[in-house]
């Protein structure tokens, strides 16, 4: 006997095999669940996420996850991250047969530390479920004919269906097969489509001082990304994250999580942005000044660098050290006992707020997400509806929102794959 309606998932990445296993597992036979992914294997970001050890989920609570998306964001999400919690995707993914732990900043990986069990249950769940999976299936278009959507393929078929589920991804890392084919079909559909731009991407720096301290990573540091392009420091977004200079300038969670606005403006000349770089965010700065009082009293007077390694700043690497130095008008091998007042305030000012210059991101190539994409006005925060197209819906990084790294797009993708797998199953 057929199946009383067909829906047809385009992309079989973590959002649309998700969404596969929740639908065809609720309706059954009665439904005809149907993915296509245009390359030769399913989840093939997925196994390029967390440098291939795929950070699922977040340790956080789903409304302070939801935060984490700026207030239009927030709003989108809160709904999704309320029924698919954090924690539930963790039960989820267990329940496979997928063990996971806990690691710093929120983080939530398989205990095998491989991405590949990720994908394989996700894959194994939706098609134990019932759902088909068709590779090597690449969408050219897709458009309405009466009350049916439509799907044209690359090689001539044409598809119909009863509800069309896009969650085809944004365009971040194309090389897995997300070039952003998704934008033109919801452009030619009449919807908008915010530019989609790089996220968690690391950030590029015109000084040569910054990249030489290429290698150098700090894990307590506070960044404020600033924007000074119309004569006046504009706040753009602040993170207190792990920070790792580079031989193009900054990465680590810190920088990339402020990659969005950077892309957002690159391109509009001139970009004038800079990373205020806080190296002690738990010291203030009286705290710092009494530290450096404190050691110029030392006997032998030790270089500054050294004596400050046994202050509540604790050791610096040399080349950083030079750096604060050098942005302070000192020179790094002076002596705790030849450190002027006037010296002494210029180096509290740069350790509480080292500017580093900012002129643009690594590109797509090198970013774990897109920024942008179908404007959320068009969507139904409840059940990824797109409105005013009945049987349509839009999951994943196709939607408008990006979060900070430590598994929260991973959270949105299944959050809102879910919500969809539930509007369609009732």
């Amino acid at each position: 006997m057929s199946a009383e309606r067909t829906v047809v998932i385009v992309g079989a990445g973590a959002a649309g095999l998700w969404c596969a296993e929740r639908l065809a597992r609720s309706c059954g036979a009665g439904t005809d669940v149907l993915v296509l992914e245009k390359t030769p294997r399913t989840g093939t970001k997925i196994l390029a996420s967390g440098g291939t050890r795929c950070n699922v989920t977040t340790t956080l609570g789903p409304d302070e996850a939801a935060r984490l998306f700026g207030k239009k964001g927030e709003r989108f999400l809160r709904h999704g991250f309320r029924t698919l919690t954090p924690l539930d995707v963790r039960e989820r993914f267990e329940g496979w047969g997928v063990a996971l732990e806990e690691a710093p900043l929120q983080k939530v990986f398989p205990r095998s530390g491989n991405a590949r069990d990720v994908r394989d249950a996700l894959e194994a769940a939706a098609r134990g479920a019932g759902a088909r999976v068709e590779l090597g299936a690449p969408v050219q278009g897709v458009g309405r004919d009466g009350d049916r959507w439509r799907v044209d393929l690359e090689d001539g078929m044409t598809l119909g269906c009863d509800a069309l589920v896009l969650a085809a991804g944004g365009m971040s890392y194309p090389g897995t097969g997300t070039t952003g084919d998704g934008y033109a079909w919801l452009r030619d559909l009449g919807l908008e489509v915010v530019d989609p731009v790089p996220a968690l991407v690391p950030l590029t720096s015109p000084d040569g001082w910054v990249r030489d301290l290429t290698g150098i990573a700090w894990q307590g540091g506070d960044l404020v990304l600033e924007d000074r392009s119309s004569g006046r420091a504009t706040r753009l977004g602040q993170r207190r994250r792990p920070l790792l200079f580079t031989h193009h300038g900054l990465s680590g969670p810190g920088a990339m999580d402020l990659s969005h606005h950077v892309a957002r403006a690159a391109g509009e000349a001139p970009l004038d942005m800079v990373v205020r770089f806080d190296a002690f965010p738990d010291l203030d700065r009286d705290a710092i000044r009494a530290a450096l009082i404190e050691a110029s009293g030392l006997a032998g007077n030790p270089r500054l660098q050294r004596a400050l390694a046994g202050t509540p700043m604790g050791p610096m690497p040399k080349r950083l050290f030079a750096a604060f130095a050098g942005a302070s008008g000192l020179d790094p091998e002076v002596g705790v006992a030849g450190l002027a007042k006037s010296a002494r305030h210029d180096l509290v000012e740069a350790l509480k707020g080292l500017e580093i210059p900012v002129d643009g991101t690594l590109g797509f190539e090198h970013a774990e997400v897109t920024a942008g994409g179908l404007a959320l006005r068009h969507v139904s925060p409840r059940s990824m509806n797109v409105n005013g197209y009945a049987g349509l819906f839009v999951i994943g990084e196709l939607l408008d929102v990006d979060g900070p790294i430590g598994g929260l797009s991973f959270q949105a993708a299944f959050a809102t794959a879910e919500l969809c797998a539930e509007a369609l199953a009732t």
